[in-house]
């Protein structure tokens, strides 16, 4: 593998782009790298030849200076990793005392170490902007370590906790979404999608994901066809257009009598 890697840090940090300085790696390898002052791991997601252009983590790779892959994990690495998720959740339910103590109003979501246990991160959520300086300060005493406390929307939460959609297929953004897109009610209404919040919504509460990524081919698709509504004339007659099947390029018609009728527009491909 040769050029730029993107990779995410640790179990769910954002994704960086690495040189690869002709690693022999694959996509779904763990690495050790070097970060923020001291070492780390993280996941291959990707290479950049596979995004570059497509979506905010080629621009990320043009802009950022590529950090430096270590090596490949090795079983010793790995087993440091497994055991650094375990001391993750014993800081875990110690900063939930302390977050309690403190009074402030905010969800904690996930803690993580850092490869060589030097920094600890938290996720955490809440409505409105949080002081959180005196809990650092409380954190760095008892765990002999740098604190970085992340705020993080109901987005984030729901790829860190993963889980299944609508569709019955696990959620896009813990599968392999990198960033978040921005979702709009337009892109519904392009997919003929009913506008019901909970019909078009994730298990975060906001509209899917989906909806963003599909938007273009829908797009294509509706090319050449009529828009629900529409009064179109066919060869039986002037109609009213009641439902339209970009998949089979039809549209389903009734006619001034009240006849239904199901209008081909495959010679219409693509607006061609």
């Amino acid at each position: 593998m040769e050029g730029l890697i993107f990779v995410r840090l640790r179990d769910s940090g954002q994704v960086y782009p690495y040189n690869a300085g002709g690693l022999s790696a694959k996509e779904g390898d763990y690495v050790i790298v070097e970060h923020d002052r001291g070492q780390d791991y993280g996941q291959i997601v990707t290479s950049c030849e596979a995004v570059h252009g497509k979506d905010s983590a080629g621009g990320q790779a043009a802009k950022e200076q590529p950090k430096k892959i270590l090596r490949l994990a090795k079983a010793s690495d790995i087993k440091q990793i497994e055991e650094n998720r375990l001391k993750a959740k014993e800081v875990f339910n110690s900063c939930i005392k302390k977050i309690e103590e403190h009074k402030l109003d905010m969800k904690l979501v996930q803690a993580e170490y850092s490869f060589d246990r030097s920094k600890i991160v938290f996720y955490f959520t809440a409505n409105g902007r949080v002081d959180f300086r005196n809990l650092v300060k409380d954190l760095a005493k008892i765990f002999k370590a740098r604190i970085e406390l992340r705020q993080i929307g109901v987005r984030d939460e729901a790829r860190l906790f993963g889980g299944f959609g609508p569709c019955g297929r696990e959620l896009c953004c813990a599968r392999f979404l990198k960033d978040f897109e921005p979702v709009t009610i337009k892109m519904a209404k392009e997919e003929g999608l009913p506008l019901n919040p909970p019909k078009i919504s994730g298990i975060c509460g906001r509209l899917m994901c989906c909806l963003s990524f599909e938007y273009e081919s829908y797009k294509l698709l509706s090319k050449g066809l009529p828009r629900e509504g529409e009064h179109v004339h066919t060869a039986q007659g002037k109609g009213k257009v009641m439902s339209v099947n970009v998949f089979k390029r039809a549209a389903s018609v009734q006619l001034e009598d009240g006849t239904w009728i199901e209008v081909s527009y495959k010679d219409k491909e693509h607006g061609k």
